[in-house]
């Protein structure tokens, strides 16, 4: 059998974690074809990420993993980071463009700035609060991607509603991620929420990253944008030359901003 490579085991085993809540050891070795050994090296690293807690002969869901996290929990998260990232964000959307913006606490903070101001753009979305935040501005034409609502949060999954981008010229897609890294580019949890990312990502023209420190050389399970595809990285994250350097070599601009504490 081809060998198969750690990451992509490690996407077997969340997904079936995510379909059963818990997994033996044993079951895995079965399906994936690999040792015993390997699986438990796999679910140790797997942990130390926060993916999983370990049992004995397997795993189950971690409590308190990002799958789990509620929406209203992840938002409160470093709200003033998201603020200053969100407001740094607008400075690059223009009057009659078409933009998408994910389902992230980071795009909802983008819209709800958007909503206060004089600008006419359509707006296009996979986040059913971001879509109920902009649908009162007279001049903002909002269009809400079609899929399956995602149990406890309020963004759409899969690939329903991918019919639309194909009529859509996109200007700029506005998009959080669970991490971001070198290797993997933008990287989030659900295999399910990736399908539609990825969509979206092939409709836009251009690619902005919206990510505040926490997500920064941190990778998850799944690639939605892989390095070139992404043209503009806005952090508050203080990135490294070394690090500047990698961005430019890829012709990723990187805007760095600074959270004021003081924003509620």
């Amino acid at each position: 059998m081809e060998k198969m490579f750690a990451p992509e085991r490690r996407k077997i085993i969340l997904e079936k974690l995510n379909e059963k809540q818990r997994v033996t050891i044993k079951e895995l070795s079965k399906e994936i074809k690999v040792s015993e050994a390997t699986l438990r090296t796999d679910l140790t690293k797997m942990e130390g990420d926060g993916l999983l807690q370990r049992t004995h002969g397997g795993a189950m869901l971690a409590e308190n993993s990002d799958t789990e996290i509620s929406f209203s929990t992840r938002e409160r998260k470093n709200k003033n980071e998201k603020y200053s990232i969100a407001k740094k964000a607008v400075e690059l959307i223009s009057d009659g463009q078409c933009i998408t913006l994910d389902a992230s606490s980071t795009a909802l903070e983008l819209a709800r700035i958007l909503k206060e101001m004089q600008i006419r753009l359509t707006v296009v979305t996979s986040g059913i609060n971001t879509a109920l935040e902009l649908h009162d501005h007279p001049d903002i034409t909002v269009i809400l991607l079609g899929g399956i609502v995602k149990r406890g949060s309020y963004s759409l999954e899969g690939s329903l509603g991918v019919n639309i981008l194909n009529q859509i010229n996109i200007d700029l897609m506005f998009t959080s991620a669970n991490g971001f890294s070198f290797e993997s580019g933008l990287t989030d949890f659900s295999v399910y929420e990736v399908e539609l990312k990825k969509a979206m990502v092939n409709a836009s023209k251009k690619v902005v990253a919206l990510l505040d420190h926490s997500k920064i050389n941190k990778n998850s399970i799944a690639s939605f944008a892989s390095l070139n595809q992404i043209d503009t990285l806005i952090t508050n994250y203080v990135m490294q030359d070394s690090e500047i350097k990698k961005l430019k070599e890829q012709n990723i601009k990187a805007i760095v901003v600074s959270a004021d504490e003081n924003i509620h």
